[in-house]
């Protein structure tokens, strides 16, 4: 991966004509509501939804040391729709003829040098419900570490610069809150509530 040189600058805004959309695209769905009343809606779809009927897989992952206790790895990239940096789990779009457990596997080893297993896979989940009929699949994760403290190579895409950081799990609630301390960082939402929830579940009285 090349040097970085400076920070991302965004040079132009302007509306996408939806003949050239390459990934997603605008509709209008017309639909008759729960009491008879028509009404209309704008969605955000992607194009490129394969043969799973999913669009995309997160991975969380648990990292498995030697002689170091239990972490996740996180990943740091930049998103030009929110014009910073995101935190997030290992993620990427399903291709047109896999399952979501293969795209785990594969998209996990491009973005964080690994090799893994697939502990568990979640049913389809909405991304953003009142945007867009986007979907995913929370795939977890675990990965077998050595004691050398070198991460392996990444396998990134063209334009694709991804930074890897590892959490102790035992830090993972504390340091995304940090994070979103942080200029111009966001904390994706679905890595939030999955350590939110651990956080509650460890803190509060609910749980035995």
């Amino acid at each position: 991966m090349a040097a970085k040189t400076q920070e991302p600058v965004i040079t132009k805004t302007s509306d996408l004509p939806i003949e050239e959309a390459k990934w997603v695209t605008l509709k209008k769905i017309e639909y008759v509501d729960q009491i008879g009343t028509s009404r209309t809606w704008e969605v955000a779809t992607r194009k490129t939804r394969g043969k799973a009927g999913v669009d995309a897989v997160a991975m969380g992952n648990i990292l498995l040391h030697p002689s170091r206790p239990a972490s996740t790895m996180l990943v740091i990239q930049y998103r030009p729709p929110l014009d910073a940096y995101t935190v997030e789990w290992p993620a990427g779009l399903i291709d047109a003829d896999e399952t979501a457990e293969q795209a785990a596997v594969r998209e996990f080893k491009e973005e964080t040098g690994y090799d893994c297993r697939v502990m568990s896979v979640s049913p389809p989940q909405a991304a953003d419900p009142g945007l867009t009929n986007a979907n995913m699949q929370l795939v977890m994760v675990e990965a077998q570490l050595g004691e050398e403290d070198e991460m392996p190579e990444q396998r990134l895409d063209d334009g694709e610069r991804i930074e890897r950081v590892i959490v102790p799990l035992a830090d993972f609630y504390d340091r995304l809150v940090e994070y979103s301390k942080q200029d111009r960082m966001i904390v994706a939402a679905k890595l939030f509530h999955f350590a939110a929830g651990m956080h509650f579940a460890q803190t509060q009285k609910y749980f035995g």
